[in-house]
């Protein structure tokens, strides 16, 4: 059995986080569009329903692919969730102050607040959620 290092593990692990990141990152991105192109919401209430979506997806394919997890749902979903809260908390906090406060355009904003809320869910759901 070929023995596999703690920095490789790490890097194919957040590839496959990366991997997952991209299908949820679909999901949100087109509820994101479709409601502010389709229906003229407001894209903060917007995005967080693409997050929430998106982070459906995440759980499922993150507990199974990224992290192979055998953590019990029970315990599992309720610490997913509350990562899940604090990056849903980080989406508004961050959208609000791109959008609002320096009035930058939607989806830039959605795009580096992606960036800093991945790290973040990718931290610890390694550390927390799915040990």
């Amino acid at each position: 059995m070929q023995v596999i290092s703690p920095f490789r593990h790490l890097v194919r692990q957040f590839a496959a986080f990366f991997g997952v990141g991209i299908v949820a990152a679909i999901i949100h991105y087109g509820l994101l569009i479709a409601l502010v192109e389709g229906t003229a919401a407001h894209p903060v209430p917007a995005t967080l329903v693409g997050y929430v979506a998106g982070g459906l997806v995440s759980y499922a394919l993150n507990r199974r692919h990224t992290y192979g997890s055998a953590r019990p749902h029970r315990e599992a979903t309720w610490r997913f969730a509350l990562v899940a809260l604090v990056g849903f908390l980080l989406t508004w906090g961050f959208m609000h102050a791109f959008t609002e406060w320096l009035a930058a355009p939607y989806l830039p904003a959605q795009l580096v607040t992606t960036g800093i809320v991945m790290l973040w869910s990718f931290l610890a759901h390694k550390a927390w959620t799915f040990a």
